[in-house]
């Protein structure tokens, strides 16, 4: 996939990540930076890194609980290690670091 192509996709991505978390129910503070960069910080003080990762083409998730890469497919994001599709990735972490249950990102 071209760089270009893939920066387009990326960030149409993360505008709807940050959509979606905030739309979650969870308290929690979104913050965009520069160079494709969703930084959300949870309450307790923890936080989950969202970021689009050009060379690999891939967004990349980091969480308390470890790090995940997720590749365009089919017009889905999935894991590079095992297929896990994004948001249902996201909905897991974010239960996990808020410390609440049936969160849905």
């Amino acid at each position: 996939m071209d760089e270009a192509v893939f920066n387009t996709l990326a960030e149409a991505e993360l505008v709807r990540i940050e959509a979606r978390l905030e739309a979650c129910g969870v308290d929690l503070d979104l913050e965009q930076k520069a160079g494709g960069v969703l930084e959300v910080e949870f309450e307790n003080g923890s936080k989950l890194i969202i970021n689009r990762h050009t060379a690999a083409r891939e967004i990349w998730v980091a969480a308390r609980s470890g790090g995940f890469h997720f590749r365009p497919e089919d017009g889905t994001w999935r894991a590079a290690r095992d297929g896990a599709e994004l948001y249902e990735t996201l909905s897991r972490l974010v239960a996990d670091q808020a410390g609440v249950a049936n969160v849905r990102v």
